[in-house]
């Protein structure tokens, strides 16, 4: 089909200009409301008033505009139908080809700080959005546009032959359809939360996620799967979002394990490596630099580390990019940058994914939203906040008659952030900033903790202890006890506490309370 007259009505003015000066140049009709058809006329492209068509002024301050018999007629018009057409010569409507219109600003206006209900509601577009969908109806017979990231893919259709053929008029539908769609679900979220801001949780929770890439396969091959990205995507470093410079496209498995490392190394302000399998940890560390934290964090547990993912939460230099490139089999790293020689050194193993997730503070673990699903069920799913709580050392509470040193103190804590990305039950053993054992994922915290003592072998001796939640009985203190650590740092709050602080004073380990829990499922 070809563009006779187009209808041009924009509340975003970026490169309009332009583009109908382009459709101008190619003997289409420009027609306008009045912002628009303003700002068209003052830069030399000659428009019609839409008034023109209708007849009708524009009322009520500009609310009501293009909501006319003439307009819509025109758009909604099907020529291959006789008695359309009859209806058009009869009532003199004048057809129009091609519909370019973006909506008011609403969700911009409503999120600006001190911007009132009335001023939210004003930006509720009315003519624009039932413009857009009207011509979507139609796509078969009008080119809808709905964005100006669209003006330069619809001036290359019309240059060409002339004409914007059918399969790109239905994609454009679909986009403005969507467009509509995420209005009036900003709208609705909006005025929802308006009636009642104290609600956390609304009535209905609206998701907007876009395919970013289809997976070569789910958790197993047998499995299909893709990966999609919420339209807030830029708020934050993700995995969803990053650049991978090297190596084969990534697995459903290598998303969720470069998510778990991603998350352990954001909680460090100083430089931390994590190394992750089956999105557990196998070693956290943190180090004056970046390469010494990589080599005390593959240290914990070299063997499980065989095909791991890898997590910086600095640039990769050539000191740790050396490390990681005579590492044996690496899936996958991810890192906030690379220097130039360090990749191309990396690059050499042609398999193995580099990521990228840069962003100007990857360590600010307040840039993560407030919410989060961990779970997917048959018929629903569960939504949470993020679990982005941490102690200082001045609130924990000392339980027992000896108060840990300064030195266990800050193994306590490091051992405490590291245990929340521990699958519970949940066992963190760490000396200094560095894991030394991890038992993860048990039924019982007994066994998580001699896993994890067995784990860390003979360097458990001195370690501290972190656990996910509370013990219920003195059973893992004594284990703890008889591998030779010194501290635990827990939640408390068991039925069974005082046999635990019995045990832990019998055996002068130092304990406190955080009074927090950190179940990970």
């Amino acid at each position: 089909m070809s563009v006779k007259r187009a209808l041009i009505s924009v509340s975003d003015k970026t490169d309009v200009v332009e583009f109908a000066k382009s459709l101008q140049d190619m003997g289409v009709e420009i027609v306008s409301t009045g912002g628009t058809c303003r700002v068209l006329n003052a830069e030399g492209v000659s428009c019609r008033e839409v008034s023109d068509l209708t007849g009708a002024p524009e009322i009520l301050g500009g609310r009501v505009k293009t909501l006319h018999p003439r307009i819509h007629g025109a758009i909604l018009a099907q020529p291959k139908k006789e008695s359309h057409v009859a209806t058009l010569e009869k009532e003199g409507i004048e057809s129009i080809d091609m519909v370019v219109v973006n909506l008011y600003p609403f969700e911009k206006v409503a999120a600006a700080a001190g911007s009132t209900l009335d001023e939210a509601l004003e930006q509720i577009d009315i003519g624009g959005v039932t413009l857009l969908r009207a011509a979507a109806k139609n796509f078969e017979n009008i080119v809808v546009v709905s964005e100006p990231a669209q003006y330069s893919w619809i001036t290359e259709f019309l240059s060409g032959d002339g004409e914007v053929p059918l399969d790109a008029r239905r994609k454009l539908a679909v986009q403005a359809f969507a467009a509509t769609r995420n209005y009036d679900r900003a709208i609705h979220k909006y005025l929802a939360g308006a009636a009642d801001p104290h609600v956390d949780f609304p009535d209905f929770l609206n998701l907007e996620y876009e395919k970013t890439a289809d997976t070569r396969y789910g958790e197993n091959p047998h499995q299909k799967a893709a990966v999609y990205h919420t339209r807030a995507r830029d708020r934050e470093p993700s995995v969803v979002t990053s650049e991978q410079l090297s190596g084969k496209e990534l697995s459903y498995n290598n998303y969720m394990d470069l998510d778990a490392a991603l998350a352990i190394v954001r909680e460090f302000p100083e430089p931390a490596a994590a190394v992750i399998k089956h999105a557990t940890p196998c070693g956290v560390a943190s180090a004056p630099t970046i390469a010494k934290a990589y080599e005390r964090a593959l240290a914990c547990d070299p063997i499980s580390a065989f095909g791991s993912i890898i997590a910086l939460n600095r640039s990769v230099d050539m000191e740790v990019g050396t490390l990681i490139h005579e590492t044996r089999f690496v899936e996958a790293v991810i890192a906030p940058d690379y220097y130039r020689n360090a990749l191309e050194l990396m690059r050499a193993k042609k398999n193995r994914r580099l990521i990228r997730a840069y962003f100007p503070d990857i360590t600010d673990i307040h840039l993560k939203p407030e919410r989060q699903m961990r779970s997917l069920l048959g018929g629903g799913l569960l939504v949470q906040d993020v679990d982005i709580e941490d102690v200082r050392a001045d609130e924990l509470r000392t339980v027992t008659e000896r108060e840990p040193t300064d030195e266990e103190m800050k193994s306590l804590l490091f051992a405490w952030r590291v245990v929340k990305h521990v699958r519970s039950n949940a066992i963190v053993l760490a000396k200094d900033t560095e894991t030394v054992g991890i038992g993860a994922g048990q039924m019982s915290r007994v066994d998580a903790s001699v896993l994890a003592v067995w784990k860390g072998g003979d360097r458990v001796r001195g370690c501290v202890m972190g656990s996910d939640a509370f013990f219920p009985m003195r059973d893992a203190v004594d284990a703890a006890a008889e591998a030779g650590i010194t501290a635990i740092i827990q939640p408390g709050g068991s039925k069974g506490d005082e046999d635990v602080i019995k045990a832990a004073n019998e055996k002068n380990i130092a304990m406190v309370f955080t009074g927090l829990r950190h179940f990970r499922h």
